[in-house]
Protein backbone atom coordinates (compact mmCIF):
# COMPACT_ATOMS: atom_id res chain seq x y z
CA UNK A 1 0.00 0.00 0.00
CA UNK A 2 1.35 3.40 -0.92
CA UNK A 3 1.78 6.33 1.45
CA UNK A 4 -0.45 9.20 0.24
CA UNK A 5 1.94 11.75 1.73
CA UNK A 6 5.28 10.62 0.34
CA UNK A 7 6.02 10.86 -3.40
CA UNK A 8 6.42 7.55 -5.20
CA UNK A 9 9.56 6.47 -7.06
CA UNK A 10 9.98 3.39 -9.23
CA UNK A 11 13.45 1.89 -9.66
CA UNK A 12 14.23 -0.95 -12.07
CA UNK A 13 17.25 -3.22 -11.92
CA UNK A 14 17.54 -3.16 -8.13
CA UNK A 15 20.62 -5.26 -7.49
CA UNK A 16 23.27 -5.04 -4.75
CA UNK A 17 25.10 -2.11 -6.37
CA UNK A 18 23.66 1.00 -8.02
CA UNK A 19 20.06 -0.13 -7.73
CA UNK A 20 20.13 -0.73 -3.98
CA UNK A 21 22.13 2.45 -3.37
CA UNK A 22 19.60 4.46 -5.37
CA UNK A 23 16.70 2.98 -3.42
CA UNK A 24 18.41 3.87 -0.13
CA UNK A 25 19.10 7.43 -1.30
CA UNK A 26 15.51 7.94 -2.42
CA UNK A 27 14.17 6.51 0.81
CA UNK A 28 16.41 8.87 2.77
CA UNK A 29 15.16 11.70 0.55
CA UNK A 30 11.54 11.15 1.54
CA UNK A 31 10.27 8.81 -1.17
CA UNK A 32 8.39 5.59 -0.97
CA UNK A 33 10.09 3.33 -3.48
CA UNK A 34 8.73 0.49 -5.60
CA UNK A 35 11.61 -1.81 -6.49
CA UNK A 36 11.74 -3.94 -9.62
CA UNK A 37 14.16 -6.78 -10.37
CA UNK A 38 13.98 -10.44 -11.28
CA UNK A 39 15.53 -11.68 -8.01
CA UNK A 40 12.57 -11.94 -5.62
CA UNK A 41 14.64 -13.01 -2.60
CA UNK A 42 17.02 -10.07 -2.87
CA UNK A 43 14.15 -7.64 -3.29
CA UNK A 44 12.43 -9.06 -0.21
CA UNK A 45 15.62 -8.58 1.83
CA UNK A 46 15.93 -4.97 0.70
CA UNK A 47 12.26 -4.29 1.42
CA UNK A 48 12.83 -5.53 4.98
CA UNK A 49 15.99 -3.44 5.38
CA UNK A 50 14.99 -0.11 3.76
CA UNK A 51 11.99 1.82 5.13
CA UNK A 52 9.19 2.76 2.78
CA UNK A 53 10.02 0.28 0.04
CA UNK A 54 8.05 -2.46 -1.69
CA UNK A 55 9.30 -5.44 -3.72
CA UNK A 56 7.91 -6.25 -7.16
CA UNK A 57 9.70 -9.17 -8.87
CA UNK A 58 9.43 -8.50 -12.57
CA UNK A 59 11.18 -8.94 -15.90
CA UNK A 60 11.28 -5.43 -17.37
CA UNK A 61 10.98 -6.82 -20.88
CA UNK A 62 7.41 -7.95 -20.13
CA UNK A 63 5.20 -4.91 -20.71
CA UNK A 64 2.09 -6.60 -19.34
CA UNK A 65 3.79 -7.41 -16.03
CA UNK A 66 5.16 -3.86 -15.82
CA UNK A 67 1.64 -2.55 -16.31
CA UNK A 68 0.34 -4.77 -13.50
CA UNK A 69 3.07 -3.52 -11.16
CA UNK A 70 2.09 0.07 -11.88
CA UNK A 71 -1.55 -0.76 -11.24
CA UNK A 72 -0.46 -2.04 -7.82
CA UNK A 73 1.78 0.84 -6.81
CA UNK A 74 0.15 3.85 -8.46
CA UNK A 75 1.68 6.72 -10.42
CA UNK A 76 5.37 7.36 -9.73
CA UNK A 77 6.66 10.93 -9.76
CA UNK A 78 10.14 9.58 -10.41
CA UNK A 79 11.23 6.63 -12.56
CA UNK A 80 14.84 5.42 -12.53
CA UNK A 81 15.56 2.91 -15.29
CA UNK A 82 18.64 1.11 -14.00
CA UNK A 83 17.99 -2.40 -15.34
CA UNK A 84 20.76 -3.37 -17.73
CA UNK A 85 21.51 -6.18 -20.14
CA UNK A 86 25.17 -6.49 -21.01
CA UNK A 87 27.61 -8.77 -22.79
CA UNK A 88 31.26 -8.75 -23.74
CA UNK A 89 32.35 -9.93 -27.17
CA UNK A 90 32.93 -8.93 -30.77
CA UNK A 91 30.29 -9.20 -33.46
CA UNK A 92 31.75 -12.59 -34.46
CA UNK A 93 31.22 -14.26 -31.10
CA UNK A 94 28.10 -12.55 -29.77
CA UNK A 95 24.90 -14.42 -30.50
CA UNK A 96 22.10 -12.51 -32.18
CA UNK A 97 19.64 -13.37 -29.42
CA UNK A 98 22.03 -11.85 -26.84
CA UNK A 99 22.01 -8.53 -28.69
CA UNK A 100 18.24 -8.74 -29.03
CA UNK A 101 17.75 -9.51 -25.33
CA UNK A 102 19.97 -6.59 -24.31
CA UNK A 103 17.98 -4.29 -26.60
CA UNK A 104 14.76 -5.42 -24.91
CA UNK A 105 16.15 -4.65 -21.44
CA UNK A 106 18.03 -1.45 -22.16
CA UNK A 107 15.90 0.24 -24.78
CA UNK A 108 12.47 -1.34 -25.12
CA UNK A 109 11.92 -1.45 -21.35
CA UNK A 110 12.55 2.30 -21.26
CA UNK A 111 10.05 2.73 -24.08
CA UNK A 112 7.43 0.73 -22.15
CA UNK A 113 8.12 2.55 -18.88
CA UNK A 114 7.73 5.92 -20.55
CA UNK A 115 4.45 4.94 -22.18
CA UNK A 116 3.11 3.62 -18.89
CA UNK A 117 4.26 6.40 -16.54
CA UNK A 118 4.65 9.63 -18.51
CA UNK A 119 0.93 10.34 -19.10
CA UNK A 120 0.26 10.81 -15.37
CA UNK A 121 3.38 13.00 -15.09
CA UNK A 122 2.19 15.12 -18.00
CA UNK A 123 -1.22 15.51 -16.39
CA UNK A 124 0.44 16.55 -13.11
CA UNK A 125 2.84 18.88 -14.92
CA UNK A 126 5.82 17.41 -13.12
CA UNK A 127 7.92 14.26 -12.80
CA UNK A 128 11.26 12.83 -13.79
CA UNK A 129 12.63 9.87 -15.71
CA UNK A 130 16.32 9.19 -15.08
CA UNK A 131 18.21 6.59 -17.11
CA UNK A 132 21.54 5.11 -16.04
CA UNK A 133 23.83 4.72 -19.03
CA UNK A 134 27.56 4.37 -19.58
CA UNK A 135 30.36 5.14 -21.98
CA UNK A 136 29.21 2.36 -24.30
CA UNK A 137 26.31 4.60 -25.29
CA UNK A 138 28.80 7.00 -26.91
CA UNK A 139 31.39 4.72 -28.50
CA UNK A 140 31.31 1.29 -30.11
CA UNK A 141 34.40 -0.54 -28.95
CA UNK A 142 35.11 -3.88 -30.62
CA UNK A 143 34.38 -6.05 -27.58
CA UNK A 144 31.08 -4.31 -26.85
CA UNK A 145 29.21 -5.32 -30.03
CA UNK A 146 26.47 -7.02 -28.01
CA UNK A 147 26.01 -4.06 -25.68
CA UNK A 148 27.02 -0.67 -27.08
CA UNK A 149 24.38 -0.62 -29.87
CA UNK A 150 21.63 -1.12 -27.30
CA UNK A 151 22.93 1.59 -24.97
CA UNK A 152 23.37 4.04 -27.85
CA UNK A 153 19.76 3.38 -28.85
CA UNK A 154 18.73 3.86 -25.23
CA UNK A 155 20.47 7.24 -25.07
CA UNK A 156 18.82 8.42 -28.29
CA UNK A 157 15.41 7.24 -27.09
CA UNK A 158 15.95 9.11 -23.81
CA UNK A 159 16.81 12.26 -25.79
CA UNK A 160 13.62 11.91 -27.81
CA UNK A 161 11.68 11.57 -24.57
CA UNK A 162 13.42 14.62 -23.10
CA UNK A 163 12.60 16.79 -26.12
CA UNK A 164 8.97 15.64 -26.04
CA UNK A 165 8.33 15.67 -22.30
CA UNK A 166 10.47 18.62 -21.20
CA UNK A 167 8.08 21.31 -22.47
CA UNK A 168 5.29 19.42 -20.68
CA UNK A 169 7.03 19.73 -17.32
CA UNK A 170 8.60 16.28 -17.16
CA UNK A 171 12.38 16.06 -16.79
CA UNK A 172 14.27 13.28 -18.58
CA UNK A 173 18.00 12.85 -17.99
CA UNK A 174 20.61 10.33 -19.12
CA UNK A 175 23.49 9.66 -16.74
CA UNK A 176 26.65 8.33 -18.39
CA UNK A 177 28.59 6.30 -15.82
CA UNK A 178 32.07 6.20 -17.33
CA UNK A 179 33.71 3.98 -14.74
CA UNK A 180 33.92 0.55 -13.20
CA UNK A 181 31.33 0.42 -10.44
CA UNK A 182 32.68 -0.70 -7.08
CA UNK A 183 30.82 -3.98 -6.67
CA UNK A 184 32.35 -7.42 -5.90
CA UNK A 185 32.11 -8.84 -9.41
CA UNK A 186 33.91 -5.83 -10.88
CA UNK A 187 36.65 -6.16 -8.28
CA UNK A 188 37.07 -9.82 -9.20
CA UNK A 189 37.08 -9.01 -12.91
CA UNK A 190 39.71 -6.28 -12.48
CA UNK A 191 41.76 -7.20 -9.39
CA UNK A 192 44.68 -4.94 -10.35
CA UNK A 193 42.58 -1.85 -11.00
CA UNK A 194 43.49 0.95 -8.54
CA UNK A 195 40.88 1.96 -5.98
CA UNK A 196 40.65 5.48 -7.39
CA UNK A 197 39.45 4.13 -10.74
CA UNK A 198 36.25 2.72 -9.26
CA UNK A 199 33.07 4.70 -8.66
CA UNK A 200 30.92 3.91 -5.62
CA UNK A 201 27.23 3.06 -6.05
CA UNK A 202 26.48 5.71 -3.43
CA UNK A 203 28.11 8.44 -5.54
CA UNK A 204 26.01 7.38 -8.52
CA UNK A 205 22.87 7.41 -6.37
CA UNK A 206 23.64 10.93 -5.18
CA UNK A 207 23.93 12.13 -8.78
CA UNK A 208 20.65 10.43 -9.72
CA UNK A 209 18.97 12.21 -6.83
CA UNK A 210 20.52 15.51 -7.91
CA UNK A 211 19.36 15.14 -11.51
CA UNK A 212 15.85 14.25 -10.39
CA UNK A 213 15.61 17.43 -8.32
CA UNK A 214 17.14 20.07 -10.56
CA UNK A 215 15.11 23.29 -10.75
CA UNK A 216 13.12 23.75 -13.94
CA UNK A 217 15.30 26.66 -15.05
CA UNK A 218 18.45 24.48 -15.02
CA UNK A 219 17.69 21.00 -16.29
CA UNK A 220 20.44 18.71 -17.59
CA UNK A 221 19.82 16.01 -20.14
CA UNK A 222 23.21 14.39 -20.63
CA UNK A 223 25.27 14.11 -17.45
CA UNK A 224 28.54 12.24 -16.91
CA UNK A 225 30.31 10.90 -13.84
CA UNK A 226 33.76 9.33 -13.71
CA UNK A 227 36.65 8.98 -11.23
CA UNK A 228 39.18 11.79 -11.41
CA UNK A 229 41.90 9.41 -12.67
CA UNK A 230 39.74 7.89 -15.43
CA UNK A 231 41.13 8.35 -18.94
CA UNK A 232 38.48 9.67 -21.33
Amino acid sequence: MTDPVKPLALVTGVGPGTGAATVRRLSQGGYQVAMIARNADRLAELADAIPGTSAHPCDVTDRDVLARVLEEVGHPQLVVHNAVGGAFGTFQNIKADTLSRNFEINTMALFHLAQLTAPAMIEAGKGAIIVTGNGASQRGKAAFAGFAPTKAAQRILAESLARDLGPKGVHVAYLVIDAAIDVPWQRELQPDRPDDLFISPESIADEIFHLAHQPKDAWSFLAEVRPYHEVW
